[in-house]
């Protein structure tokens, strides 16, 4: 299991370099093809990072969260929420590039990897799936749902634990989506560009219904027997959330979107963080709740 950790580490460390590599690509060498000839093998470098970064970076995040989520949640929960976010995240991607429904006409440029159908990159689904993973586990944790109630509020406590994942999900695309379609070197475009900042106000719609989908479905087939990662092993996923938003922060600031990130910070950082914090408040108290036992025990054992 050590050896696991290691390369779920590596994974996660070679994830946010890839993402940093990307960002100067876009940002530094696009605008400034000279600043190569500073660099060694400059040239191939950005070939390179141009061609197959991005896959690079979203295989690495789907490798890391998968080592993860084998380690703190199981083989069957891991390979449950694995199928149902890439086959549904898929679906909706097909109908998506195809039909327009759910987030409006758009199509994939290259950069991204093997289009599947000739529409939509392998990649996409990888990482709906470790960033809606990511953030069902914060959301989660934060709002107890593992904590003992009656039949209603349990449901009720899962529900909104879904609605928040899927929320947290959606906040990231409010920074990514900008960016991404209206970079020099744009990875997909909009056939007709919307109100907000160029996407349709009905892609946040299919963004969270899409994500809500998936891990409605998936909660419901793990059952309630399913592991509960402990405060410690939510530094990982909050990692994962704050890594990729950082990443869709800086590419949208560059071209001056400023109300996505601020709608993203409000609506995703802060709950995730709040979660996360939530998690070692609980953790915290529970433990100074079993000290507080055993001090107890062993004084009425003395007693006696």
């Amino acid at each position: 299991m050590q050896r696991l950790v290691g390369i779920e580490r590596a994974c996660l460390i070679g994830h946010l370099v890839a993402m940093a590599f990307g960002l100067a690509g876009l940002l530094l060498v696009m605008p400034h093809p000279e600043f190569l000839t500073h660099v060694p093998a400059g040239q191939t470098l950005f070939r390179w990072s141009m061609a197959g970064g991005g896959v690079v970076y979203i295989l690495l995040g789907a490798i890391a969260v998968s080592i993860y989520a084998y380690r703190t949640l199981g083989l069957r929960a891991w390979l449950t929420f694995l199928v149902c976010s890439v086959g549904l995240s898929l679906t909706s991607e097909l109908l998506g590039t195809s039909t327009g429904f759910p987030f409006g006409h758009y199509s994939y440029l290259s950069g991204l990897g093997y289009k599947i159908n000739g529409l939509v990159p392998f990649t996409i689904p990888l990482s709906w799936y470790y960033l809606g993973l990511s953030s069902y586990l914060l959301a989660r944790a934060g709002l107890e749902t593992d904590k003992p109630t009656s039949g209603l509020l349990t449901v009720a406590r899962g529900a909104a634990a879904v609605f928040l994942g899927a929320l947290l999900l959606t906040s990231w695309d409010f920074v990514l989506d900008p960016a991404m379609s209206q970079t020099a070197m744009p990875f997909w475009y909009w056939h007709q560009p919307g109100a907000f900042f160029g996407m349709p106000y009905q892609n946040f719609v299919g963004w969270l219904g899409t994500g809500a989908v998936f891990m409605t479905v998936a909660v419901l087939l793990w059952g309630r027997n399913v592991a509960k990662p402990q405060a410690i092993q939510l530094n990982f996923p909050l990692t994962v959330y704050l890594g990729n938003f950082a990443f869709a922060m800086v590419m949208s600031l560059a071209f001056g979107f400023w109300i996505p990130v601020l709608l993203g910070i409000l609506l995703g950082v802060i709950p995730a963080v709040l979660c996360w914090r939530q998690s070692y408040l609980l953790s915290e108290k529970s433990a100074a709740a079993e000290a507080s036992l055993k001090s107890s025990v062993r004084v009425g054992a003395s007693a006696n």
